[in-house]
């Protein structure tokens, strides 16, 4: 049986001779060295600050079995506390406590009680030793860090070095000739260079000063001042009429030139992207409109300025656009298309699906799908060639990834400031139209019309018209070359050609097509034009030396009158209204004329 727990110390033995006492049993004297191997544990366990239970003290006291606490560190450390306890003069059980904390060089007196020394105790004294500060630690942090990436930068470097450095690798065997190559032609530079300058060493530093001296030069002259005026966007008041469309959308609008009862030639113009109703034909007098009789109407596309959305527009539904606006402004007689620049579109659109409607077209350096699969290799390289890498990147995004576009437009032309148009558009323009948008009526005009462009502050227009210009069109325009189509073959077809000619009707758009080209247009390239008149023999191409994209349309009287001139022959004035001939000039129409030549 297992000795109960007894909280009594033991009696330890000592070398000093003190009283007889009688001598204990063998089991007594086991049962007591166990003991005390469990008080002692007992003791280092409270100093250590853990609770002993009852569990544990009854796992050191079989320890015979279990050898959870070692007998010979026992035994060695009941001689340290016999040890200390003799050189003290007491076997007090305080004095055992003190010693199992190990020897400091600090001896107590039997009386003196030993304490837990605080944060306080060491006010007069030393002061203990204080902690890392949260600088060190982010230091340590910092410096632990550095030391990774270092060695990462170094593996890096040997993986490069052995994977694609080699004598053996790809990258070399493929550029080592064309490098030596060059290195054998340019050795002759060298010359230049101090006797005591390396080469390898030389170079890329000059090259590298260079560069910056030319970035730093293109800086400082990209504008002839330092500061750009910043203007911010203006949002004005309504003023488009409107028109209500049989799918319950309205669609914004506007007039010039002559009334409706009046007009001799309507004209519909559909405008570009980033522009609106206000675009038309910019400066255009109203005195040449009623010249020639000429009722211009400019409206706005689904989404921009003033006209509402369009749930899933494409180029057959502009063409109804402009039809249904046609019908309800009152046009009963056929009207002309103007299309300048990406405006072209709608106008191709309506010459393809509406050409009953349609009298003729006038285009203004059209644009084309840029994609086209009837362009040749050569004529879409010089197509391509003139644009800037950041439209081509525009036009890549617009076909293929075109929600990428909506984070662009929002930090250009939606920032809510004004910047130049050919700035936002990603456009090079030739030295014609450099010097026409640095005109304050040009520009102040450029502004309104983008002004009223983001009125309702949505991307999705803009997305939309840009994937419309890049994607599938629905048509080519070689349908809308003129052909002679006659009916399919068939046994009643050869039957019928026996006694009567067979039946053939003409397709595609019978009406006039001219198109004005500037030939320094670095927005839309001369080749776009040379491929149109390619596909349709049939159009009228206007070749202008010297012209821009702008410059021939903006604010210029002279070629605006050109132009009608070309299209309409001389001018010919509003149509009178009906007036009651007066009694003498009955008289005079009704009698003959002796001086007119007999027939």
């Amino acid at each position: 049986m297992r000795p109960p727990y007894d909280d009594t110390e033991p009696a330890i033995p000592d070398d000093t001779p003190a009283e007889p006492v009688a001598q204990p049993t063998a089991v007594n004297s086991q049962r007591n060295h166990q003991w005390r191997r469990a008080k002692v544990f007992s003791e280092e366990q409270s100093i250590s600050g853990e609770k002993l239970n009852d569990s544990a003290v009854n796992s050191v006291y079989d320890s015979d079995q279990n050898r959870r606490f070692p007998r010979r560190k026992v035994k060695a450390k009941r001689r340290g506390t016999v040890k200390m306890s003799e050189a003290r003069g007491s076997n007090s059980f305080r004095d055992e406590l003190a010693s199992l904390l190990g020897d400091a060089g600090i001896r107590y007196a039997a009386a003196d009680p030993i304490g837990i020394s605080t944060a306080a105790d060491y006010g007069a004294g030393e002061s203990p030793e204080q902690s890392e500060s949260l600088k060190d630690h982010v230091k340590g942090f910092a410096m632990a860090w550095g030391e990774i990436l270092l060695d990462l930068g170094r593996g890096c470097k040997d993986i490069v070095q052995q994977s694609f450095l080699t004598e053996d690798s790809y990258i070399v065997r493929k550029l080592e000739k064309p490098c030596a190559k060059a290195s054998a032609k340019l050795r002759y530079l060298n010359e230049f260079l101090p006797e005591d300058r390396d080469p390898a060493h030389a170079w890329p530093v000059i090259l590298f000063v260079f560069i910056l001296a030319l970035t730093a030069l293109c800086i400082t002259t990209e504008h002839n001042t330092l500061v750009r005026q910043v203007r911010r966007v203006q949002m004005h008041p309504p003023s488009a009429s409107h028109v209500l469309l049989p799918d319950g959308r309205r669609l914004a609008y506007q007039e010039q030139g002559v009334p409706t009862k009046t007009s001799r030639i309507s004209l519909i113009a559909p405008h570009s992207f980033l522009s609106s109703r206000l675009a038309g034909m910019p400066g255009i007098k109203i005195s040449l409109l009623e010249e020639f009789g000429i009722r211009l109407i400019t409206y706005d596309l689904p989404g921009f300025g003033e006209s509402d959305p369009h749930p899933s527009r494409n180029l057959n539904s502009s063409a109804l656009d402009i039809l249904c606006l046609a019908n309800a402004i009152g046009i009963e007689d056929k009207f002309w298309v103007l299309g300048h620049s990406s405006g072209a579109m709608h106008a191709w659109a309506a010459l393809r699906y509406i050409p009953d409607k349609v009298a003729g077209a006038a285009m203004v350096a059209p644009i084309i799908n840029p994609y086209e699969p009837g362009m040749t290799k050569e004529e879409m390289k010089r197509t391509w060639e003139p644009w800037v890498l950041r439209r081509k990147t525009m036009y890549f995004l617009a076909r293929r990834f075109p929600k990428f576009l909506n984070s662009y437009y929002r930090q250009s032309f939606l920032s809510g400031k004004h910047d130049r148009i050919d700035k936002w558009l990603s456009l090079s323009l030739g030295k014609r139209d450099e010097i026409l948008i640095e005109e304050p009526t040009v520009e102040q005009h450029l502004q309104r019309d983008v002004e009223e462009s983001i009125r309702q502050g949505s991307t999705r227009p803009f997305i939309e018209e840009a994937v419309l210009q890049v994607s599938k069109w629905g048509f080519s325009l070689a349908d809308l070359q003129v052909q002679k189509k006659c009916q399919q073959r068939g046994i009643l077809t050869w039957l019928r050609s026996f006694y009567s000619e067979a039946e053939c009707e003409l397709t595609g758009f019978l009406g006039q097509i001219h198109i004005w080209q500037g030939m320094d247009d670095q927005i839309i390239p001369p080749s776009v034009t040379d491929y149109i008149s390619r596909v349709l023999p049939g159009a009228y191409v206007h070749k202008l030396p010297n012209e821009g994209h702008f410059s021939y349309l903006y604010f210029c009287d002279e070629c605006h009158r050109q132009m009608f001139t070309t299209l309409f022959g001389s001018p010919q004035g509003p149509i009178k209204e009906d007036v009651v001939p007066t009694q003498l000039e009955s008289k005079e129409l009704s009698s003959p004329n002796v001086d007119s030549p007999t027939k």
